[in-house]
């Protein structure tokens, strides 16, 4: 155990997450599409030179907690063939990355000759193939359906990009010149990062880096393991699921905490299903690392040591650890989210005075396109009511926390109209803390497209806690000239010019009875 004095550490975890959000405003900034530069649905981090996190920015929940996974790919991939001047690309969900739309770079930082660390950011592409636009397509049941398959691959070297990794990406996306925007905005997001770094390393010298890194690593598993401490030893269940049509999907979790150190079994979650909600264990893992700091200290540093004395076991060709060749890509954005629910109805019984009600448990997966453009945005909801507080309304919560799309934004890069953008009063739980509510969102197609819709929580409601009432349900509906039709939440098809789309998206629980 390294020991270092504390002000020296908050030094180090701020001057590293510094840099991660430096990473961060980089690649909005320069990014081409609406989906990273308006909703930032994207995300940084830096590493120890063998995989372990070091810092992050405050970025979305899901790629971060799974972004390692992307690192320790490479680095088995890779291993001492890793050159400087290289950078490595990644979306496989079986071998490090989660769903083929989160597309993570990874670079290797070389100081003196020697491998110090690595940094790395993952940003969401709208489209990288497959059979619908936006690559979600809700029919898919197989990976290859989804879209553009990118194994571990090195995909720069010295500031160019490797055509064997460019021109099969290109190749597959139907909007070639959106994607190599975004897919410059990511390079010099990490080539900004790593010279970061050097600066740093210059400044204190690589002795003095590894004895920080070490100390801040011990210092963060420190600091989960007297958190847990403080909760309740013992085995707490709960379930949830996921809707695939008419049938729930369960998912099933055990959290034992015992002594400082915490493990989630989901052995009895039911089998991978042919359907694109499955999710990969990487995902899982960054589901238990959120809801684990939601239930303890927020202010516990957030690296790769305090996840030491966090645990997971699953059951492999489950809905929480899918196998290959299954569709995944809501897997990333539908079931992490009720991954999150499940786990926090366990840990609410452990710490009752910290875990909100259940948040909309959706991210309402809006996908439009043809051959010209691609159009992806999360449409937000109610928050939860909290301990204390009421669930703020209109707002992303659990893994995501991405940003809307302004209508101007909307108006200016695509080919329909925003008619209503308004809170959908009385969404949201009655409780002594009511749940927030969520959003109405009416949208006309200005040409014929191929609508995509991905979401949750249209048939379980969002769940209340310690007497709270749950929060309404979602609804989906397609108006046309010759009347309207309520979709169902996972549905592909085809629209045509004045059709109107519209979004109800779910309310919070609420907390505490009335």
């Amino acid at each position: 155990m390294v020991t270092v004095d504390l002000i020296t550490l908050e030094v180090a975890r701020n001057r590293l997450a510094a840099i991660a959000d430096d990473m961060g405003v980089i690649l909005r900034r320069t990014a081409y599409s609406p989906n990273i530069k308006e909703r930032a649905d994207c995300s940084a981090a830096v590493f120890t030179a063998s995989g372990e996190m070091l810092a992050q920015a405050e970025h979305i929940p899901v790629h971060l907690g799974s972004m390692p996974a992307s690192v320790a790919a490479v680095i088995d991939s890779f291993g001492e063939g890793v050159r400087p001047g290289a950078q490595y690309a990644v979306n496989d969900p079986f071998h490090g990355g989660t769903h083929l739309n989160d597309l993570t770079l990874v670079r290797p930082v070389f100081f003196g000759g020697a491998l110090v660390a690595w940094v790395a950011n993952r940003a969401h592409h709208a489209d990288v193939g497959g059979e619908a636009p936006g690559s979600m397509p809700a029919h898919a049941t197989t990976l290859d359906q989804e879209g553009h398959i990118v194994p571990t691959t090195q995909c720069v070297q010295d500031g160019r990009w490797l055509p064997e990794f460019l021109e099969p990406f290109l190749g597959a996306t139907r909007t070639p010149a959106e994607r190599q925007g975004d897919l410059s905005a990511q390079l010099g997001a990490n080539e900004a990062g790593a010279r970061r770094i050097v600066e740093v390393l210059e400044s204190e010298g690589i002795d003095r880096w590894r004895l920080v890194t070490e100390a801040l690593l011990d210092y963060g598993e420190r600091r989960m393991t007297a958190a847990l401490e403080a909760l309740p030893n013992g085995s707490y269940e709960f379930d949830d699921a996921m809707e695939l049509g008419d049938e729930d999907v369960p998912i099933r979790v055990t959290v034992t905490i015992d002594g400082g150190t915490l493990l989630a079994d989901f052995k009895g979650t039911a089998d991978q299903v042919p359907a694109n909600f499955n999710a990969v264990e990487a995902v899982t893992m960054s589901c238990l690392y959120y809801a684990v700091r939601v239930a303890t200290d927020p202010t516990i540093p957030t690296n790769g040591g305090c996840y030491r004395v966090i645990g997971l076991s699953t059951r492999k060709g489950s809905l929480v650890d899918a196998t290959s060749p299954a569709a995944v890509a809501a897997g990333n954005v539908e079931t992490s989210q009720r991954i999150a629910d499940t786990l926090l109805g366990a840990l609410a019984q452990a710490a009752p005075d910290r875990v909100p009600a259940a948040g909309q448990g959706t991210m309402n997966n809006v996908l439009i396109g043809n051959d010209d453009f691609a159009y992806y945005e999360t449409v937000a909801g109610g928050q939860g009511g909290r301990p204390g507080l009421a669930g703020q309304s209109g707002i992303h919560t659990g893994m995501t926390n991405t940003k809307n799309t302004p209508i101007e934004s909307l108006d200016a890069h695509y080919p329909f109209k925003v008619h209503t953008y308004r809170l959908r009063s009385g969404s949201g739980g009655r409780g002594r803390f009511p749940g927030g509510d969520g959003i109405e969102r009416e949208i006309e197609f200005l040409v014929p497209a191929t609508l995509s819709l991905m979401g949750e929580r249209r048939r379980l409601k969002p769940w209340g806690l310690n007497g709270g009432e749950p929060g309404e349900c979602g609804e989906d509906w397609l108006l046309t000239s010759v009347g309207s039709e309520r979709l169902p939440g996972k549905s592909t098809l085809e629209v045509s010019k004045g059709d109107r789309l519209r979004v109800l998206t779910p309310g919070g629980g609420g907390w505490g009875a009335v």
